[in-house]
């Protein structure tokens, strides 16, 4: 399963209008953008989860706050979130973001405004729109899938590394580093980082 496709599932033509009269730009800026916000988001994951404590924080914030039913109704929730009527953690953009990648917001937003012809302004304001969808895709992903963490870990590693090697290399390396350097038998669980990671999790039990 790729996230990255499940996510630009998501965005018909009506919702991109919506999101480029939001932040004032073109459809097609719009559409280009909100594919390296959602590369970035995922790589953003995919780097916290290398760690345990940021496995327990994903799991905990899924289980809590996205289970993917805002997802029936994006036209909706995007309207409550371009309005100020929005309100929750499951709709909570910065909140997310803050999480996701914290002080590398920024320069995610600066990086993706670049790609897209958007000013920084623009692209965050894309980003903290887009964040909720992409929690809410990966926890609708759960639940279900009925996946366990491992699966979780392994989808979330393999989505991220497929979304590096398919154009989105620089602005991922540009926001995390070269955590998700590897090869692809790496991010399906065969060793490597996601060995390691669920290693820490579960070599202890």
């Amino acid at each position: 399963m790729d996230l990255m496709e499940l996510l630009k599932g998501q965005l018909n033509d009506q919702l991109i209008g919506q999101l480029s009269q939001h932040i004032g730009a073109e459809p097609q800026q719009t559409a280009s953008a909100a594919e390296g916000v959602f590369a970035t988001i995922l790589g953003g994951l995919a780097n916290n989860a290398t760690s345990e404590g940021g496995v327990s924080s994903l799991m905990a914030a899924l289980d809590r706050d996205h289970d993917g039913s805002i997802l029936d109704d994006l036209m909706g929730m995007v309207g409550n979130l371009t309005n100020g009527t929005a309100n929750g953690n499951a709709t909570n953009g910065l909140g997310i973001l803050g999480h996701v990648l914290g002080d590398r917001q920024e320069t995610a937003a600066a990086q993706i405004g670049q790609s897209n012809g958007l000013s920084a302004g623009q692209a965050m304001k894309l980003m903290t729109i887009l964040a909720p969808i992409v929690m809410n895709v990966l926890g609708k992903a759960k639940s279900q899938g009925g996946l366990d963490v491992g699966s979780l870990v392994g989808m979330l590693m393999g989505s991220a590394q497929n979304a590096q090697q398919g154009g989105f290399g620089d602005l991922i390396g540009s926001v995390i580093g070269n955590v998700m350097s590897g090869n692809q038998q790496q991010a399906n669980g065969a060793g490597g980082m996601l060995g390691s990671v669920l290693g820490s999790l579960f070599g202890k039990k």
